[in-house]
């Protein structure tokens, strides 16, 4: 099987002001095909190829297969990031999973300040996750490509925040990346979706 690299779920104008199609250009464009073709490259030959990107993913961390396992999960990581983000979204939850907030953490409030401090709380490259991990909805952060399959939780959200997913629109305002983030971009449907798979 040779992976390639998925379409955006929207048009890369389709965020703008809040993340422009030239972030789009190098994010997508760049940084997520090269994870793709790194990936494709890394696989010829061997006894991982034909299998599921999250097979892939699960079998090299397992084996420390550290080259196989950054792109794999870079590609995962990403294309579940695309459709973390809508035109128009962000604010309030809506549906099942401004219940289970509610319930989790107390207020939307408490989660926005918890999720907020985890993204900004990352040093260096990384994300931001809001997860289901045995049944309980926890907040997690992750270093370079490491995602929360492997500790066998379900991502319900992220926000990436290695530098590239914001400096050519904030520089190095991680922080109002952030707000951003969860002020006009958060695509609260595809939680649910998620949420909705995972129980």
């Amino acid at each position: 099987m040779t992976f390639e690299l998925p379409p955006l779920p929207y048009d890369k104008t389709a965020l703008e002001p809040h993340m422009s199609a030239q972030t789009f250009d190098f994010h997508h464009g760049k940084h997520h095909n090269t994870y793709v073709v790194n990936l494709n490259n890394l696989l010829k030959d061997s006894p991982l190829s034909g299998k599921a990107l999250e097979e892939i993913v699960l079998e090299a961390w397992k084996t420390g297969n550290t080259p196989v396992f950054n792109n794999a999960a870079q590609v995962w990581n990403h294309t579940f990031f695309w459709h973390c983000m809508k035109p128009n979204g962000g604010g309030a939850p809506v549906g099942i999973i401004a219940e289970k907030i509610t319930a989790a953490f107390g207020s939307y409030e408490k989660f926005r300040e918890d999720f907020k401090a985890a993204a900004i709380g990352q040093f260096g490259s990384g994300w931001a996750w809001l997860v289901l991990d045995g049944g309980a909805l926890k907040i997690v952060k992750t270093p370079n490509a490491e995602t929360p399959m492997v500790h066998g939780q379900n991502a319900l959200l992220t926000v990436d925040v290695w530098e590239h997913a914001y400096y050519l629109d904030f520089q190095n305002r991680r922080p109002d990346f952030v707000d951003t983030f969860l002020n006009h971009l958060v695509n609260w449907e595809f939680v649910n979706a998620n949420l909705a798979r995972s129980c």
